[in-house]
């Protein structure tokens, strides 16, 4: 078993462009119309999907309203990691900090509104 999340948005072009050109996911698949996609980043997946879809059930068709969500990229360098991204122009919500249990991470936010962890897990926490 492993988890793998969805998120139903009008951007569903606009987040995979961001999850592929800032992380390197790939696409697993795509449906016609850009109504579907699937990324995957090492074990982990995440799906994008047009709001209103009448093939799935109603629990699925509302958007997402930008609120109460985060996804966590874990990286082996996050200062590597948060130079590359900002030499690619995108706006960073929080810049590099270290966190009292150890992490240390910064925070972009994709195109649905949600912010993006991105973390590097160190060693010898407190």
């Amino acid at each position: 078993m492993k988890f793998w999340s969805g998120v139903v948005t009008e951007k569903v072009r606009e987040s995979k462009d961001f999850y592929v050109r800032l992380f390197g996911c790939e696409v697993l698949f795509e449906g016609e119309g850009d109504w579907f996609v699937l990324l995957q980043l090492g074990e982990g997946e995440i799906g994008f999907m047009k709001p209103n879809m009448p093939s799935q059930p109603s629990i699925f068709r509302p958007a997402f309203q930008g609120q109460g969500l985060w996804v966590a990229v874990d990286v082996d360098d996050v200062d590597a990691a948060y130079a590359r991204i900002q030499s690619l122009g995108v706006p960073i919500e929080m810049p590099p900090r270290d966190e009292p249990w150890g992490d240390r991470h910064f925070v972009v936010v994709d195109p649905n509104g949600i912010g993006v962890d991105v973390v590097q897990h160190r060693q010898g926490a407190a």
